[in-house]
């Protein structure tokens, strides 16, 4: 089975989950890129008794960004000054940077499930297969980062805010 087969749907799924790691744009662009390409490289390795392909490749991206965290600097915090009424495009823009920045405050761990869940859009028990986890540590863990979000957001707005980014027609 060729993993890459249908690559629109997966580019569009890893883009979101490298979005989520690392803010979107050129940056997600390229190490979106860089992850396929490795996919390329290594196609003959994926084993589809091992998982679909979305998370095959969600697995070469996490090392991309990885890669990518570590040959960057680190960007200075955002002054958000006041919080937006909800409803206009400079509101929903603003929220986003927020979570942004609220997301950069968890710990490395608690990032990676963040944008595993809801970058990548995978499931519990997909997400406990890529990082050798029990399904219901991966669960409590999410729901502790969400937490730790929501108190740092003052609001109960991360639910809304972290939906996954994929389209309906997903993978």
């Amino acid at each position: 089975m060729n993993p890459l087969g249908n690559p629109e749907p997966l580019i569009r799924r890893v883009y979101a989950y490298v979005a989520y790691r690392l803010g979107d744009g050129p940056d997600a662009e390229d190490v979106t890129s860089d992850a396929f390409e490795r996919a390329l490289r290594y196609r003959s390795s994926y084993d589809s008794g091992k998982g679909p392909p979305a998370a095959w490749l969600v697995g070469i991206a996490r090392r991309a960004v990885d890669d990518h965290l570590a040959s960057r600097r680190p960007l200075p915090e955002p002054d958000l000054g006041e919080r937006p009424a909800p409803g206009d495009l400079e509101a929903d823009a603003v929220r986003r940077i927020m979570l942004t920045a609220a997301v950069a405050k968890l710990d490395g761990r608690e990032q990676e499930l963040v944008a595993l869940r809801y970058g990548a859009d995978l499931t519990a028990r997909q997400i406990g297969e890529l990082l050798d986890m029990r399904t219901n540590a991966v669960e409590v863990a999410l729901h502790r980062a969400l937490a730790r979000l929501r108190a740092e957001l003052g609001e109960d707005a991360p639910a809304a805010l972290l939906r996954p980014a994929t389209a309906p027609g997903r993978v």
